[in-house]
C-alpha cells in the first residue's frame, strides 16, 4: 500500500496548509467500485487538457476505458485522435468544456485526469471530487494557496484517491535522500539550495487584441480567470509567465525541486514561517518577474532545528556553496537541491557529496512505502487495491504547493521585505497587503 506522511493542520477550519508528520497513511480506503459494466477490468477516464503534458495522460488513459477527451483545442483533439486514439474502441466523447464532460459522463468515470495550464487545474479537478471521482493534476496542484486548501479539504471529505504530477515525488532518490538525512548521514540540516531551472515571466502590459485562432474555444481556454480578448504569448505555452493564468517558475518548478527537502526536512510540520525575496527583476501587474532568490526561514519543527531554504529561478543565480562544491567535487549542478548539514553535504538525487563518504556511509533501512510506478500509475494502482497515492492532495501535494506559492507573495512585496507567514491563518501577519494574492475572484460558473 502506497502512504505518505500526514501534515496535521492543513484542512483545519478549511483554512490550514501543513500539520504533523505521521507514521500512517492519510486516510485507509479500501479499492473503489469500478464505474464500468465488467467491475475489476478496466477503470473509466476522462483526459482533460490532451496536448503537452496531456500526452502523459492520454496514454495511460488509454490502457485503461478512455471515457472523454477535453481540450479547447480542436487541432489539438484532431492530432491526439488521429495519432494515438484511433483504434480505441469505442471511441471517446469529446468535449471542450470540463463542466458539461462532468454533466454527461460521470456515471461513467472513476478517474479524471487534469494537465490544462494551472488556472483551470483546482476548477476541473474540484468537481471530478465532488462528484466522488479519482483526480490527478499535473504539477503545480493549483494557481494559488488558496485553491490548494480547497482541493485539500475535498479530497479529504470526499475520501477519493488523488495525485499530483511531480514525478521525482514517485521515484528512489527522494525516498532516499529522506532516508538518508533521517538516519544522520549529515548531521541536523541547516540550509538547503534549490535549482529550479527556468526563468518565466517578463514586463509591461497586456499586448493588442488579435482574433481568436480557428478551432480554438477562447472562453473555455480563459475559464475561471477575468475574461480578455486573445493576444500573442499566451496559448498553446508562454501562458505560465502570465500572472492570471501561471504561476512562474517558483509555481512550475518548485513541486519538482523544493520537493525532496519540503519531505526531508518536514517543512509541513512548521505552523509559521518567514519569506523574503532577496532578488527579483521586472515583472508588472500582467507577468511574474524573473530571476528570483526566495528564502524562507523555517523554525523548529518535528525534533528538527531550524532551517534556511532557498530557491533560485535558475543556475545562473546559485549561491557559493554549490559553484565550490561543483569546483571541488567536480560537479555541475543544474535543477538541483543541495543539502547543508553540521557533518556534510547531500544532494537531491539521495547521494552524500563526495561519492567516497557515500560509501563510507552505511545504507539506511528502506523504511518509506515506495510509489508503484508513476504518477498516474500509482493513482491507479491505489484506485484498484486501496491506500492512498504518494502526492495525494491532502498529505503531500497541497502543503507543498502552498509552501512553494508563498514566494509569490514575496515577490509582489518586493526585495528585502520579509513576511511573517500564518499557516493554519493562511495570511501574512505583518504585511495583510499582500494576502489579496492568497486567491482570486472568478468567472461565475467557474468558481472553485
Amino acid at each position: 500500500m502506497s502512504t505518505h506522511y500526514t501534515r496535521r493542520g492543513f484542512l483545519k477550519a478549511g483554512a490550514a496548509l501543513a500539520g504533523a508528520a505521521g507514521a500512517a497513511a492519510a486516510f485507509s480506503r479500501g479499492p473503489i467500485i469500478l464505474a464500468g459494466d465488467a467491475p475489476g477490468a478496466k477503470l473509466g477516464v476522462a483526459v482533460v487538457g490532451a496536448g503537452g503534458m496531456g500526452g502523459y495522460s492520454v496514454d495511460q488513459a488509454l490502457r485503461e476505458r478512455l471515457v472523454a477527451l477535453v481540450d479547447v483545442d480542436e487541432k489539438t483533439i484532431a492530432k491526439v485522435m488521429q495519432e494515438k486514439v484511433k483504434d480505441h474502441s469505442p471511441p471517446p466523447k469529446v468535449f471542450y468544456d470540463y463542466r458539461k464532460m462532468l454533466q454527461e459522463c460521470h456515471k461513467d468515470l472513476d478517474a479524471v485526469l487534469v494537465a490544462t495550464p494551472d488556472h483551470n487545474h483546482a476548477p476541473a479537478a474540484i468537481r471530478a471530487i465532488n462528484l466522488g471521482k479519482a483526480a490527478f493534476c499535473q504539477k503545480p496542484l493549483a494557481h494559488n494557496i488558496r485553491e490548494c486548501c480547497e482541493l485539500a479539504k475535498a479530497a479529504r471529505q470526499k475520501k477519493v484517491p488523488t495525485q499530483m504530477g511531480n514525478q521525482g515525488h514517485c521515484g528512489e532518490g527522494i525516498r532516499r535522500v529522506c532516508e538518508y538525512i533521517w538516519a544522520g548521514a549529515v548531521g541536523n540540516v541547516k540550509e538547503a539550495h534549490a535549482i529550479l531551472g527556468r526563468n518565466f515571466g517578463g514586463s509591461g502590459g497586456r499586448p493588442a487584441s488579435k482574433p481568436v485562432p480557428q478551432g480554438l474555444h477562447w472562453d473555455e481556454w480563459i475559464g475561471p480567470a477575468p475574461y480578455r480578448d486573445y493576444h500573442d504569448g499566451l496559448h498553446p505555452f508562454n501562458w505560465r509567465s502570465w500572472r492570471a493564468f501561471g504561476t512562474g517558475t517558483i509555481g512550475d518548478m518548485a513541486c519538482h525541486n523544493l520537493d525532496a527537502l519540503f519531505w526531508a526536512l518536514k517543512i509541513g510540520e512548521a505552523k509559521t514561517f518567514t519569506v523574503e525575496c532577496l532578488n527579483t527583476r521586472g515583472g508588472s501587474d500582467e507577468m511574474y518577474p524573473q530571476d528570483n532568490v526566495v528564502r524562507y526561514e523555517v523554525p523548529a519543527r518535528a525534533g528538527m532545528p531550524p532551517v534556511t531554504v532557498f530557491a533560485y529561478d535558475h543556475d545562473k543565480l546559485k549561491p557559493a556553496v554549490m559553484t565550490e562544491t561543483e569546483k571541488k567535487y567536480d560537479r555541475k549542478f543544474g535543477e538541483f537541491t543541495l543539502f547543508v548539514g553540521e557533518k556534510g553535504l547531500i544532494g537531491s538525487d539521495g547521494r552524500i557529496i563526495p561519492e567516497e563518504k557515500h560509501k563510507e556511509f552505511p545504507s539506511p533501512e528502506k523504511t518509506l512505502p515506495r510509489a508503484h510506478g508513476g504518477p498516474i500509475e500509482d493513482l491507479f494502482w491505489c484506485i484498484r487495491n486501496g491506500g492512498t497515492p504518494c502526492s495525494n492532495f491532502t498529505d503531500a501535494a497541497g502543503p507543498l504547493t502552498a509552501f512553494a506559492l508563498m514566494g509569490h507573495l514575496a515577490m509582489f512585496a518586493g526585495a528585502g521585505r520579509k513576511l511573517a507567514w500564518d499557516v493554519e491563518k493562511m495570511q501574512c501577519a505583518n504585511l495583510p497587503a499582500v494576502n489579496r494574492f492568497v486567491r482570486r475572484e472568478y468567472r461565475k460558473g467557474w468558481e472553485v
